[in-house]
């Protein structure tokens, strides 16, 4: 049974794809897809459970999902096309199905460990990419092949261990680095009590109190991070900064982040 957050976040992604009825079936489809709840779940369990490890499951890969989701339509409201509108070969519709199918799939290597786990992720996502594809779109292959790689890119580009090219999958990178509030770290937090390597993560994220993703002054995306103690920027300049630096999307995203309080920091 999927948890309250997990049907919050289905809501709010559904909201913010209410005027997209193709890719509202995607992620209907997507969110009913009983094999793919049951992978998102186990891996979150080797992710907490195991490696103690932040969460990695179905309510971090509905977060991500969404933010991307939020990202892309800020840059479609601001007159910036995605890589496939550019390239003339697919629409806004393919880039965010694209977009969306990896966001709720680029953590599923997590079954498997964490080394390599976006490879992992690749190959345990593609049966279902290929499936939901052919469910959505079974009369264009176009459409199959283009989004396909599109969300393959972004899955496996995701952790910024490997070059990728494309603005939607820049905006996974992003999306998916802005997921690190204390409610990811708060199971870590209670059920691992012994000092060990990685520990950062889980106290830096548990600092972040809240992250916005709104329209910016200067640049079409703003982050604003709050945090309530100082060890949140380890988050933000080690994981956040990392993964901004490495998005082709990167032009697109101003960033600001601050203790509660005090003044923010502008880092992009």
């Amino acid at each position: 049974m999927k948890s309250v957050k997990e049907q919050s976040l289905e809501s709010k992604i559904l909201k913010r794809l209410e005027n997209n009825p193709v890719c509202t079936e995607l992620v209907n489809y997507l969110f009913a897809d009983e094999e793919l709840q049951e992978m998102q779940d186990y891996a979150n369990n080797v992710s907490i459970k195991r490696l103690g490890y932040n969460d990695h499951g179905p309510v971090h890969m509905r977060q991500v999902a969404a933010n991307a989701i939020k990202m892309l339509n800020i840059l479609q409201l601001s007159g910036i096309q995605t890589s496939l509108e550019k390239e003339e070969i697919g629409t806004f519709e393919d880039s965010m199905c694209a977009v969306i199918i990896a966001g709720l799939m680029h953590d599923l290597g997590m079954m498997i460990g964490r080394q390599g786990h976006e490879d992992m992720s690749v190959i345990l996502a593609k049966p279902i990419i290929e499936r939901t594809l052919m469910k959505i779109f079974p009369d264009n292959l176009h459409k199959r092949t283009i989004i396909k790689s599109l969300a393959i890119e972004a899955i496996i580009g995701h952790m910024s261990s490997r070059k990728i090219h494309s603005v939607e999958a820049g905006i996974i990178l992003i999306a998916d680095g802005c997921d690190m509030t204390k409610g990811r770290a708060r199971i870590p937090m209670a059920i691992n009590t012994t000092p060990k390597v990685g520990d950062i993560h889980k106290y830096s994220a548990n600092a972040i109190n809240r992250i916005g993703i709104h329209h910016g002054d200067r640049k079409p995306i703003r982050i604003d991070i709050e945090m309530s103690a100082e060890v949140g920027f380890f988050q933000i300049e080690e994981v956040l900064l990392t993964k901004i630096d490495s998005s082709p999307a990167k032009e697109y995203v101003e960033l600001y982040a601050g203790v509660s309080g005090e003044e923010p920091k502008c880092y992009l």
